[in-house]
């Protein structure tokens, strides 16, 4: 009989299921709250009002409010302390016990309630229109306290000993907090967007709370549609799942690291002139992948041609000579990378900048100049800069500022060309370069100095191992130094965000597992003769060559 048949479940360790296993419940589309009961996750889908008990080994799931669904609709936060469950649902925070679920009120806000967190007769309730968490006492019902919250988006909460663990939609990002001061201990960036629901599901051998975070938001695909002509169509479905949050922060660096991949990348270019020509001892450079503290180069390897390797202001550069490309002649030449890419979110504060040494002659001399057509001289930048950043003098709020002035005077645009950093302001436009151009001349005129970073961003499908992707577009972003501290890097715009602020600062001073760092304050790829820049007006690369970037996720990280 088939009720006879069995199957072996794979044995797992707990550090296999801690970083390598996506949880997909059965049935479930919109996960946000999430609490642990001993070996099981509990989550509310919103949408369904069903209130989920999970095995986050097997997926296997089941609805343990069969008979309370309507009730449990549209509830966000979710929390559980011994033998009660609490949630947020509106502007109310409600409990009840376990056993029955019969929803209690506890308290109302004036605002939506968006996550609960319970600790002894300490409730945690967090409330993005506020900006506060509002913390109140169990038994009175009093508010006690409030904090100010972390970030700029909807927030959930889970408590955990001395810590406050607050998950951050908007800003991609989990705080760990100070549960007495709400003061932020660090910060570390998810690796997938749209975080709703976090929980703490124990402790590790060495006292370190284990995380798991939910994620819920849309995502595209193509569907075959036999009525439409043609007969597919784009459009969108749900996509929520679960997934262990993995950090490590070095204290004594100020920086903490999260979730990381093992991806392959490769470059390569093939020679397809829009025009034929003929070039004579030419070396073809190509900047190689960087090793950072969040970015380490397993190995390189050359595609089609061998190259040999340059140290360029302590970048790796492949170098491809060619005594001749002559017209008809036809190369592929690149390099095949294996880099181990993690998060990092630094965590650096005004008062740490307040006594900073004096900057370098070498550092002045090289980021503080106008080198790339900034258009520093003119007068819409100089007034920009100065306007920027008014009357402040601390460096990391300068930068801060700057940073939120130029997101307001520019609109994200995709452009074939850059123009440079007068004409973007004028015209209030601009793609990632014409950004980071902006953001390179208002910094320097403010004695910040600046440099770029980047290329490319693997594309941001994690969950789609071993399947070659290929970035839309190149993208580039910078690094700002801060004397006694270093090199700090920013994101170069708001491309996936509402524009008017408040912005995020998941990616000030942050960079998620998909930005990979390529060739630091250097040009990404040039043609020499003689030692010789060949420039633009003598031979353009996009007019020579046809570049082929893919990336391969290959696999999640272990573990810290």
């Amino acid at each position: 009989m088939l009720n006879d048949i069995s199957f072996p479940l794979p044995s797992l360790t707990v550090n296999q299921m801690f970083g390598q296993k996506i949880i997909r419940p059965v049935t479930a589309a919109t996960l946000y709250g999430i609490a642990s009961i001993k070996d099981r996750l509990i989550a509310i889908d919103t949408v369904k009002g069903h209130l989920l008990e999970i095995d986050p080994l097997t997926d296997n799931s089941k609805i343990i409010n069969p008979h309370q669904v309507r009730e449990f609709q549209e509830v966000t936060g979710l929390a559980v302390w011994e033998d009660d469950l609490w949630v947020t649902r509106g502007n109310s925070v409600y409990l009840c016990k376990l056993a029955s679920l019969g929803l209690e009120h506890f308290v109302t806000l004036p605002y939506p309630a968006d996550g609960v967190a319970v600790w002894d007769s300490t409730v945690y309730v967090s409330c993005q229109r506020l900006g506060y968490i509002l913390i109140f006492d169990r038994d009175t019902r009093k508010e006690i306290t409030r904090f100010y919250a972390p970030g700029v988006g909807i927030q959930n909460l889970a408590v955990s000993k001395e810590t406050l663990w607050v998950c951050d939609r908007t800003e991609q990002t989990v705080y760990s907090m100070d549960r007495a001061t709400g003061e932020i201990r660090f910060s570390v960036l998810t690796p997938f967007d749209s975080p709703t629901g976090i929980a703490v599901y124990g402790q590790d051998e060495t006292g370190k709370d284990r995380i798991y975070v939910a994620y819920s938001s849309e995502e595209p695909y193509i569907r075959d549609n036999p009525n439409a002509d043609p007969c597919f169509e784009l459009t969108y479905r749900d996509r929520t799942f679960i997934h262990s949050l993995q950090y490590h922060y070095q204290e004594d660096k100020r920086y903490a690291l999260s979730n990381g991949y093992l991806i392959e990348m490769s470059y390569v270019e093939e020679i397809s002139p829009l025009d034929e020509i003929y070039l004579a001892d030419i070396e073809w450079r190509i900047a190689l992948p960087s090793e950072t503290q969040r970015q380490k180069v397993r190995q390189v390897e050359p595609i089609g041609l061998p190259f040999t390797e340059e140290i360029i202001d302590g970048q790796r550069v492949a170098v491809f000579k060619f005594d001749a490309l002559a017209p008809g002649e036809r190369h592929i030449f690149g390099w095949k990378a294996l880099v181990e890419v993690r998060g990092i979110k630094h965590r650096i504060t005004p008062k740490d900048v307040e006594d900073v040494p004096e900057l370098s002659p070498e550092l002045k001399t090289r980021y503080l100049v106008d080198d790339d057509d900034l258009a520093m001289d003119t007068d819409i930048v100089i007034r920009a800069a100065r306007t920027a950043v008014g009357t402040e003098t601390n460096l990391l709020r300068k930068m801060y500022s700057i940073r939120n002035y130029v997101y307001d005077q520019l609109s994200y645009a995709i452009k074939p060309h850059i123009d440079s950093p007068d004409i973007a302001l004028e015209r209030g436009t601009g793609s990632c370069g014409e950004y980071v151009g902006v953001l390179l001349a208002l910094c320097r005129l403010n004695g910040i100095p600046c440099r770029t970073v980047g290329r490319y961003k693997c594309p941001v499908y994690a969950e789609h191992q071993g399947v070659p992707l290929q970035p839309d577009f190149n993208h580039v972003w910078l690094e700002f130094y801060i004397p006694g501290i270093g090199w700090l890097p920013m994101e170069s715009n708001p491309d996936d965000l509402e524009e008017g602020g408040p912005y995020p600062t998941r990616f000030f001073m942050g960079l998620c597992w998909y930005h990979i760092e390529i060739g630091k304050g250097i040009t990404f790829e040039t043609l020499t003769r003689d030692g010789i820049r060949l420039t633009k007006e003598e031979v353009s690369l996009g007019d020579l060559a046809i570049n082929h970037i893919r990336f391969t996720i290959l696999k999640e990280l272990p573990p810290f």
